[in-house]
């Protein structure tokens, strides 16, 4: 989807200026100069932390080519107009995160736009069809890939911030996450301090960061309480997920005493799963899950979790994609908002 978007802003009129016939690049503008082509971005955007020197090399070769900025980078005060992209917005958690971004994007009198691409070629073409129709100051993607494509946005003069990211962003591109090691370890002990030795997990995508953290923050957990045995079932955040997974732990010979669901949407697909096998939550099975969803503390019992500040990091990924928009460097392009360990009733010593 990101690739597409790429080609989407290398068309976009205004951008660069033609040399014998052809359009020069950004890349050719630092390559006359010396510099990264980041270094270059960062002067079009305005940004503050560029040698004054490299300044005046850059913006001397960018007159001399013609090179035209986009109109939009120019507007007084920053951005008029943010778009936020999600994968899915079917989710608790998505709308947590998308009340995040429009509190600070609403604060700042700047347009949002969000979109659901959903991960299929047509919603991705239709979301850029209407994109044409606009034009957008920045862009936050939400659970996406870093990969060459965003990176080359970002290189292109478009602000770019991720939220979740799936593997490792450039330096160049500022990430937003929370603390899931810590977490997924904080779920883990509090479980092992109950008494529980049969701890079985339920993972999340394994292509995401914050899936990779938490599932090693339990290992760690395990690890240091001398347990040796692993029960790890794959899922992916959404309850169809946690119920199956739970299915097929409870299945076993030996079913694990506690379970640590890595979203609270799978968590609450393991009650059910719990529940239709005639099981009590926390007496025959206790549950964590991760996020601390509004739904989780209305769950019977209510879900002990790691609470993870999904509407804070929304409302920094705005505030930090707008702060790009003004040109204001970013001293620390990973961020992560601490995470706690949220004890209600779904936890209980096995018995």
């Amino acid at each position: 989807m990101i690739a597409d978007v790429v080609e989407y802003f290398r068309k976009l009129p205004g951008r660069g200026a033609r040399v014998n016939g052809r359009r020069v690049t950004i890349a050719e503008i630092a390559a006359e100069a010396g510099v990264s082509v980041p270094t270059v971005s960062r002067v079009l955007n305005g940004r503050t932390d560029v040698a004054a020197g490299t300044r005046e090399r850059v913006e001397n070769l960018l007159s001399e080519h013609g090179y035209v900025r986009r109109a939009s980078r120019q507007r007084p005060g920053g951005a008029a107009l943010i778009d936020l992209v999600f994968n899915d917005i079917d989710s608790p958690w998505a709308v947590e995160m998308l009340r995040g971004v429009e509190d600070a994007t609403h604060a700042a009198g700047v347009g949002l736009v969000v979109s659901a691409v959903h991960k299929r070629p047509a919603s991705t073409r239709q979301w850029l069809q209407n994109l044409r129709a606009r034009t957008s100051d920045g862009v936050i993607f939400v659970l996406c890939g870093p990969g060459p494509a965003s990176i080359e946005l970002q290189r292109l003069g478009v602000p770019v911030v991720i939220v979740d990211p799936a593997g490792n962003a450039s330096a160049e591109t500022p990430t937003i996450g929370a603390t899931n090691y810590a977490g997924g370890r904080s779920a883990t002990e509090h479980l092992v301090r109950s008494g529980h030795r049969r701890i079985a997990l339920i993972a999340g995508p394994k292509d995401l960061l914050c899936s990779r953290a938490r599932l090693d923050g339990y290992r760690a957990a395990l690890d240091e309480a001398g347990i040796g045995e692993e029960l790890i079932v794959q899922g992916d955040f959404l309850h169809q997920s946690g119920f199956t997974a739970t299915e097929k732990l409870l299945s076993r010979a030996t079913p694990p005493t506690a379970i640590f669901a890595t979203s609270d949407t799978m968590a609450l697909g393991a009650y059910e799963a719990a529940r239709q096998r005639g099981l009590r939550i926390p007496n025959d099975l206790s549950i964590v899950g991760f996020d601390d969803l509004p739904e989780s503390r209305w769950a019977s019992p209510p879900l002990t979790t790691v609470r993870q500040p999904l509407v804070e990091m929304g409302a920094l990924a705005a505030r930090t994609v707008l702060r790009m928009t003004r040109g204001e460097p970013i001293e620390v392009p990973r961020v992560e908002l601490v995470t706690e360990l949220i004890v209600r009733n779904s936890t209980t010593p096995p018995r």
